[in-house]
């Protein structure tokens, strides 16, 4: 590990020192003081300090102190904080200048950035959670997602697993598609992109997170707005001398849970009382969970530094996240330069923007699926699988394989001999330029580009164990993937204030293209494992398949124009409306437009005369919002069209030729799926905003609903179509309290927290497609979970448990229908429901508390209402299986079965509680530091604690709403890690 990382951390450092060196000055006389608040003489750590007229300065340290040389002559010190007004102060010859700044209401309010642009956070009518860098998580970051975990309602970001490279799954306000696609739209800096945008972003380099949860926010991005937007600012440029930062988190990550399996004697023990036959103990003693995984390790290393003066600022940083997993050779490494610089002309009426961004990550997976049949088909889950009893090795130093032993792998043999890598280069920027040509009306122009091209190579020689490649004598493929989006708009801003009256009009054109292409190849038969994957004409001509090599291009284009009001009469009505058109190619010819509208209205109670005492109702707003949003998220571009395939092969005039059928029905009159959402909030500040919260209530409907349906044939020539006929509805309310509280000048307490409360309710699944009416209301949605009319997506519809004859070990369950026979087809009458898959409630605790220069945070996060299907529970409790494989120990508590049913046995509560983030950190009084602005130590803990009545290894499982939602068959296992970090300014 060591040598895989100095040549990289030289590299860093090599920056550093290049940004660092700057030629001695002589200065005349030093310059000191404490900046404040002049309100509650707090000191204001971080505050700017700058001599006018020339690019000299510095920033207040952890005590509001500072210190500045001076060059020789009469200077005057420019000093400014953010939400402050900044003061002027001639120098004069003193030596100590103490300044108190002034809060600036205005300033404070410019934090919300909502689409196409900010709003001051009094004026926002929406739906919309805001979380600053310094309230953001911290620790073995290596997503943004991780950062705002438990820190937002109605936001659930579900962690599976920790394998290198993972990103976690966030569903904003439930479900809202079945096919459409779920994720939110991701913009960074104005550039909007899918999830994978977030791994372009480093953590340290993020300024602020907006979430936008409300249609009536939302709307503005029309047909990429349904599931929410995520919208990161990060970090930019500040006028000032040259700055250097360097942030860096190592932490220690181990594997938090283990499911509890036999060791070798226990095995023996058990197989004796089975009657196991002899031949099925192989005299060794091997812990294959062990024996695959190790300490894992995750750094994360970012140099930046930036500056400028009046007219221009830049502001450039070089980031290196590295993991390495906690299963043997499995890691990540993710490298990313970033440069942000602004430009102001013609008297300021001009700004130029620009934003570049390129990075390079190196993946080296587990190898995932293995090619074994049923649950054991996950890596980690065959080291629990494997028989204690086996070797490792042949005496002959080969990898054990039990011939007798159907689809039987050894799991250290996969671990070691496959090879599973990928790199990806990612490279995206935007260029922004506003002109105002008159007071109040300014013309802008935006367009941003993002190219992502990932290449993977896989390689399973005939020694891995694995079946697929023990049958083919080794299999090898390489798969290419190129991603070119592009995007620009043109917009007209005007604002005005007229007495009590503000307007702001917003108006948009924006285009959208998108290109995709790849190509895929595979090749089996290989005399050695020399070339892996590099060399696929090395294998056997013999064993080529039509699927093998496999090629594609297409295209997607989205125009749009798109319109919005702010109005705000005597700072206490908001009135907020948008509407947006957009047309997409991937829809049928005559429904290729749909119009998005929204409006909202807010009334800020505190600001009425009949609110007497403003200290105690410090804030008070009102607000409503009704909005529409469209998607067309998991629709590729020749959707509505009808496409045909590869059908086989066939003799014809005595010659082999290929088949060609049909594949995809065509669908002139698939549409946008369209959302509909209602939402009524309060916010709150009573007792000069020491106590502060907000209230939400949602309700939204999903109508047009895009779903995969059977249709008869004929007349269609393929049994399924994509098509618009259902209806989802979604409902909640979400809570959000803070309590601020300062016993002492030296300690502040912050005890805040979030609750979220929803419901998810299929309204209809059946209709009319294209004159055929389908009547389907009752859908398998995998694993025994079904899409019914009237209940939540994803409900268990089981057979029940009704015990086990003591006889023969066989399961018995319920003849629900009284009718002497188990029926155990997804129809059947036998069967119940028997809860849901996904949660029904969520909640969230952080507290934090700063005393004097330490500062402690914590986020305890949980959730509940929901129900796992444990399957490695089940499979492990087959009795077949005991001679073959290894056993929990609890299977054998519960008492092992001879046959089973998919019963509710298997299914457990999935509710937990989990200590999530614990920080601790140091801040340096750096006044006598030379060259130091500020220093800070941390230490942090990542998933400590978890109490769950889960018997698996963790109940966050796939809670995405797809297929197999709530359906545990093994995962890459969780991590609990320590970390610490640094984080130092010059």
């Amino acid at each position: 590990m060591i040598k895989h990382l100095n040549h990289k951390l030289w590299y860093l450092l090599l920056v550093w020192l290049c940004t660092t060196l700057t030629s001695a000055n002589v200065y005349a006389q030093t310059v000191s003081g404490t900046v404040t608040d002049s309100e509650t003489g707090e000191t204001l750590p971080g505050a700017t300090i700058l001599v006018q007229g020339t690019d000299k300065g510095t920033v207040t340290d952890a005590n509001g102190k500072y210190s500045l040389p001076l060059p020789d002559g009469q200077h005057t010190l420019h000093i400014s904080f953010v939400g402050y007004i900044s003061q002027q102060i001639q120098i004069q010859g003193r030596s100590k200048i103490d300044v108190s700044l002034q809060l600036d209401i205005s300033s404070l309010s410019e934090v919300v950035v909502v689409g196409y642009g900010t709003q001051k956070k009094k004026d926002v009518t929406g739906a919309v959670s805001s979380i600053d860098s310094k309230d953001l998580n911290q620790g073995a970051i290596t997503n943004p997602l991780q950062q705002i975990s438990g820190k937002a309602a109605g936001v659930n970001i579900n962690q599976i697993g920790s394998e290198p490279g993972s990103s976690p799954n966030v569903r904003i306000r439930g479900i809202t598609s079945l096919i459409g696609g779920n994720d939110p739209l991701v913009v960074v800096d104005g550039i909007q992109g899918n999830m994978d945008l977030l791994n372009q972003v480093p953590p340290s380099e993020i300024e602020s997170i907006d979430i936008l949860k409300d249609a009536s926010a939302t709307a503005i991005y029309g047909s990429r707005g349904a599931p929410g937007v995520i919208i990161i600012t990060t970090k930019s440029s500040k006028e000032g001398k040259t700055s250097v930062e360097y942030s860096a988190t190592a932490s220690m990550d181990f594997l938090a849970n283990k499911l509890d399996i036999f060791s070798a004697d226990q095995w023996r023990e058990q197989a004796d009382l089975w009657g196991v036959p002899v031949s099925a103990d192989h005299g060794s003693d091997t812990d294959w969970y062990d024996l695959l995984t190790q300490t894992g390790n995750t750094q994360n290393h970012t140099i930046s530094f930036g500056g400028g003066s009046s007219n221009f600022n830049y502001r450039a940083s070089v980031s290196a996240i590295l993991q390495d997993g906690v299963v043997i050779n499995s890691s990540n490494d993710n490298y990313i330069a970033r440069i942000q610089a602004t430009q102001r002309a013609l008297d300021d009426k001009l700004t130029l923007t620009i934003n570049l961004n390129n990075s390079i990550r190196k993946n080296i997976g587990s190898p995932g699926s293995v090619g074994r049949a049923s649950f054991t088909s996950n890596l980690i889950t065959n080291t629990y699988v494997s028989k204690p009893t086996d070797p490792v090795l042949f005496s002959d130093g080969s990898y054990y394989f039990d011939e007798n032993v159907f689809q039987y792998i050894n799991p250290y043999a996969v671990a070691e001999t496959i090879v599973n890598e990928s790199e990806t280069h990612t490279q995206f920027g935007s260029l922004k330029a506003d002109l105002e040509l008159i007071e109040g009306l300014t013309l802008g122009w935006f367009g941003s580009w993002r190219k992502v091209d990932n290449n993977s190579g896989y390689f399973a020689p005939s020694s891995s164990t694995i079946p697929f490649a023990v049958d083919n004598d080794g299999v090898a493929n390489v798969n290419t993937n190129l991603t070119d989006e592009k995007l620009m708009d043109i917009s007209i801003n005007y604002k005005k204030s007229i007495d009590d009256h503000s307007f702001n009009i917003l108006g948009v054109y924006e285009w959208q293209g998108q290109v995709y292409q790849g190509h895929f190849a595979q090749a089996k038969g290989f005399i050695n494992d020399i070339t892996t994957y590099n060399a696929l004409q090395l294998g056997s001509i013999d064993k080529v398949l039509p699927g093998d090599i496999s090629s594609y291009k297409n295209d997607r284009k989205l125009v749009s124009f798109l319109g919005r009001l702010n109005y705000t009469y005597a700072d206490k009505y908001i009135f907020t409306a948008s509407v947006r058109r957009d047309g997409s190619s991937v829809f049928g010819a005559d429904h290729k437009w749909g119009t998005f509208p929204s409006a909202s209205l807010a009334w800020i109670l505190s600001n009425e005369n009949f609110i007497g005492d403003k200290a105690l109702i410090s804030n008070l707003k009102l607000r409503v919002g009704y909005g529409v949003t469209g998607n067309q998220q998991g629709l590729y571009p020749q959707q509505s069209l009808q496409l045909v395939g590869y059908g086989g092969t066939t003799y014809f005039g005595g010659e082999l030729i290929n088949n060609y059928v049909v594949t995809q029905n065509a669908n002139s009159n698939l549409r946008w799926e369209t959302r509909y959402q209602t939402n009524v909030g309060i916010d709150f500040g009573f007792f000069d905003d020491k106590l502060t919260g907000t209230i939400d209530a949602y309700s939204a409907v999903t109508k047009n609903l895009l779903f995969n349906y059977t249709v008869p044939q004929p007349p269609y020539p393929y049994d399924q179509i994509t098509a618009n006929v259902g209806s989802l509805k979604n409902e909640g309310i979400e809570f959000s309290l803070f309590y601020n509280m300062k016993p002492s000048s030296d300690l502040s307490i912050t005890l805040g927290g979030n609750f979220t409360l929803m419901r998810n309710e299929v309204l209809e699944l059946g209709g009319n497609i294209n004159g055929i009416n389908v009547e389907t209301d009752y859908v398998s949605w995998g694993y025994n979970s079904f899409l019914v009319e009237g209940q939540p997506i994803g409900s268990y519809y089981i057979l029940q448990n009704d015990g086990k004859d003591a006889d023969t070990n066989e399961e018995l369950v319920a003849d629900l229908n009284g009718d002497g026979i188990i029926d155990q087809s997804s129809r059947s009458e036998d069967r119940y429901y028997a809860g849901n898959a996904l949660p029904t409630y969520t909640f969230a605790f952080t507290p934090s508390l700063k005393y004097k220069n330490f500062d402690l945070s914590m986020v305890w996060r949980g959730s509940g209402g929901n129900k796992i299907y444990n399957k490695i529970n089940k499979d492990f409790s087959l009795f077949e299986n005991l001679g073959k494989s290894n056993m929990l120990s609890s299977s054998t508590d519960l008492g092992l079965y001879t046959t089973k049913y998919e019963s509710d046995l298997w299914l457990e509560d999935g509710s937990f509680v989990r200590f999530e983030n614990l920080t601790v950190g140091y801040t340096f009084d750096t006044q006598n530091i030379k060259y130091v602005n500020s220093l800070r130590l941390s230490l942090t803990g990542n998933n400590l604690l978890l109490f769950t009545k889960y018997t698996g290894l963790d109940p966050e499982l796939n809670l995405s709403g797809g297929n197999g939602s709530g359906y545990d068959a093994g995962m890459y296992p969780r991590t609990r890690s320590v970390a610490l970090g640094l984080n130092v300014s010059f």
